[in-house]
């Protein structure tokens, strides 16, 4: 029997060939992976909804008009987009930095 060193580069064209091939495994059992959570995430929310349509379920009165005494008219509404429009504009042409622009953001939807 006659023993041959084995070529350095078979070695390495192997080893190339098996990691690449190690690594397209492991990324698709990580994609099936997420697909499957996000499969089960989806299931458990129409299942949700599915209950809560079967049920009927309402906000009690005290509920449903406190929402609506802080929920803001369609002119409040409007009058934001309009703020906030304005104010991403200035922003935009660089009169603004981002931080005054966080900060009047945050006013404007607090109001």
């Amino acid at each position: 029997m006659v023993f041959r060193p084995v070529r350095r580069r078979a070695l390495v064209r192997g080893a190339m060939v098996g990691g690449a091939a190690y690594y397209a495994g492991r990324k698709g059992a990580q994609s099936e992976s997420r697909e499957m959570d996000e499969q089960q995430r989806l299931q458990a929310l129409e299942a949700q909804q599915d209950a809560q349509a079967r049920q009927g379920t309402q906000m009690p009165q005290t509920m449903a008009s406190a929402t609506q005494q802080n929920a803001p008219t369609q002119e409040q509404q409007k009058s934001m987009v309009e703020q906030l429009t304005e104010m991403k504009k200035l922003l935009d042409q660089g009169i603004l930095t981002q931080q005054e622009f966080d900060a009047q953001k945050a006013k404007i939807l607090q109001a």
